[in-house]
């Protein structure tokens, strides 16, 4: 059964969902998203002799949710990480994520290969530091402003069109980039806000939902966002730059502990400018990557989406990297 509690770390407070005993496995949710995204993997992982712990990262749902944006570097994250390791009692963990909880992932394998035993990503890679264009600005001229991102970083503006009516935005993000979606097939469009518009503008209201996601889901995430509102998720956006000169010293850096790579081809940031060429040299940028599993025509959400596959995925991975001893 998953526990519900507290922990203080890195000078911040954050709420942890758990289950199980063994090896610790942290699950690093994305955007917009809560510890729930990882619903389907507590139960197998803990059944497996695992301690499975997702956090709400900080500045979601119920963790805290600094109001400075500088709070929300990824240094600041992977302090995070750490912390909450070593908070929980454990010296090292397998560090699991998704959407921007991958990028968390991957740096703090990169940074603290003392503590991240073996690292997995889900739909985001490990993404080399662009050469002499911070991201944000490279994606305002390449798209003229119209990229996600860029909406994104706006102050208050997509803080206000999402928590208009948390449960549309949920409705709607959560079909608009998954696999079920035919507009997604067979890659995604590159998310471009119209002018005037706003970041749901790009995908309609869904005549029905997938199987993979029910009304109770949407109740759910919804509820988690009533009161938490989108800023802290949003804030992650707006240092996008700021991460990239403060990555500076690792640029080239390669990953030093088992690695595992999960997408969708038709996942979003599958789609995005230079994955193709990316994600067939992950292998040759670091070595100790396993071979990428991408799954047929599952889309954003992965391990939503397609759990079965995923948990099959991960628990491969960790009987190999961290053997449960129970």
């Amino acid at each position: 059964m998953v526990e519900h509690r507290t922990v203080e770390t890195n000078g911040i407070r954050l709420h942890i969902a758990e289950e199980g005993e063994g090896p610790l496995v942290l699950l690093l949710h994305g955007f917009p998203e809560c510890w729930y995204s990882w619903r389907h993997q507590f139960a197998p992982l803990a059944a497996a002799g695992y301690r499975v712990v997702a956090p709400d990262q900080r500045g979601y749902a119920r963790s805290e949710r600094p109001a400075a944006v500088d709070a929300y570097t990824v240094l600041d994250l992977v302090g995070d990480v750490i912390g909450l390791v070593h908070a929980l009692g454990e010296s090292g963990a397998v560090v699991v994520g998704h959407d921007w909880g991958a990028p968390v992932a991957w740096h703090s394998a990169l940074l603290r290969p003392d503590v991240v035993r073996a690292v997995a990503g889900l739909s985001v890679p490990p993404t080399p530091r662009s050469g002499d264009t911070p991201p944000l600005r490279s994606m305002r001229e390449l798209y003229d402003g119209r990229f996600y991102w860029n909406y994104f970083e706006r102050p208050g503006v997509a803080d206000a069109e999402f928590a208009a009516d948390p449960r549309t935005t949920f409705r709607r993000f959560l079909y608009g980039a998954c696999g079920d979606n035919p507009a997604n097939d067979p890659v995604p469009a590159q998310p471009l806000v119209p002018p005037g518009g706003g970041f749901l503008d790009l995908v309609g209201e869904p005549e029905e939902l997938p199987d993979w996601l029910t009304e109770e889901d949407l109740d759910t995430f919804a509820a988690e966002y009533t009161d938490a509102g989108f800023t802290g998720g949003l804030n992650w956006y707006r240092n996008l730059d700021r991460n990239w000169r403060l990555t500076a010293p690792w640029a080239g850096a390669a990953l030093a502990v088992p690695a595992l790579y999960v997408t969708g081809d038709r996942d979003i940031v599958y789609g995005f400018p230079g994955m193709c060429e990316l994600i067939p040299a992950l292998r040759q940028l670091h070595p100790t990557l396993r071979e990428p599993v991408v799954l047929p025509g599952c889309g954003h959400w992965t391990q939503q989406e397609r759990p079965a596959e995923v948990n099959a995925a991960l628990l491969d991975f960790l009987r190999e990297v961290a053997p449960a001893t129970g």
